[in-house]
């Protein structure tokens, strides 16, 4: 039970950092709209990073702070790992999608913020799909 806790904490983590996220970017996209689509896609995709791991840093410290106080060093290295593994495999599909998505949009001719929305909401939720299953998978969570 408590590991499902933990994917669901988890899970909760990635919807709110994707809310704050992808409208942000949305923002971002929508100012950088006279320029090229590459120049937008690719700085919107930036911002969006740093403000995602920004957020989903702090709330994780937050969630498990007491909980790595409590656990042997070799556990939380362990879980770590295991998680910046899922991260990473979830992060090359997230980029598989969400960089050529977006690209395709805006040279579809989508407004630039509702192209940054619907590629950040295709590619996050591919993403998270890709962790949580990775994270069961491993027996991390």
């Amino acid at each position: 039970m408590k590991n499902n806790q933990q994917l669901v904490q988890i899970n909760r983590n990635f919807i709110i950092c994707f809310i704050v996220s992808a409208s942000f970017s949305a923002v971002i996209a929508q100012l950088l709209s006279e320029y090229e689509n590459q120049i937008t896609t690719t700085v919107t995709i930036v911002t969006g990073y740093i403000i995602y791991f920004g957020i989903f840093a702090g709330l994780f410290y937050f969630d498990n702070k007491n909980r790595y106080k409590q656990m042997k060093s070799s556990l939380i290295r362990k879980e770590l790992l295991s998680m910046i593994s899922s991260f990473g495999l979830g992060e090359i599909i997230y980029l598989v999608i969400r960089w050529p998505s977006l690209y395709y949009f805006l040279e579809f001719g989508i407004e630039a913020y509702l192209a940054s929305l619907i590629s950040e909401m295709i590619s996050t939720i591919c993403y998270m799909i890709t962790v949580s299953v990775f994270l069961r998978k491993t027996k991390t969570f």
